[in-house]
């Protein structure tokens, strides 16, 4: 297992049903596949109808991404304008550095075949 010392953990609390697409356009474009989805509930200080309601609560998903450090930057920006964080209610992101982190690999596994 090999480490990593320079590396950034990039968060975002996004609204429901953005992750799994955010993270399947990283795999692609990016080759990135270390991506993390949690689920949330949030409560914000104004709703999507724009008016102020104490307990309104949404679903969110919190996505997370462990990249190096020397990408960091490129893939905040990536994600930020594939998961459209700028429009209103679009989510949050933020980064941070990690002391260190371990490399994920997936491992190769032989296809299922079909038994007859």
């Amino acid at each position: 297992m090999s480490l990593f010392q320079s590396v950034k953990l990039i968060t975002c609390i996004l609204p429901k049903g953005i992750a799994v697409t955010l993270n399947d356009k990283l795999m692609h474009d990016k080759g990135i596949n270390t991506g993390n989805i949690n689920n949330a509930r949030g409560v914000g200080h104004i709703n999507f109808q724009g008016s102020l309601r104490v307990g309104d609560e949404a679903e969110r998903e919190i996505f997370s991404v462990v990249v190096r450090a020397d990408q960091a930057d490129e893939i905040f920006e990536y994600i930020y304008e594939s998961a459209e964080i700028d429009r209103p209610h679009g989510g949050i992101i933020y980064q941070q550095a990690l002391h260190q982190s371990s490399e994920f690999v997936l491992p190769d596994v032989p296809e299922e075949r079909e038994q007859e």
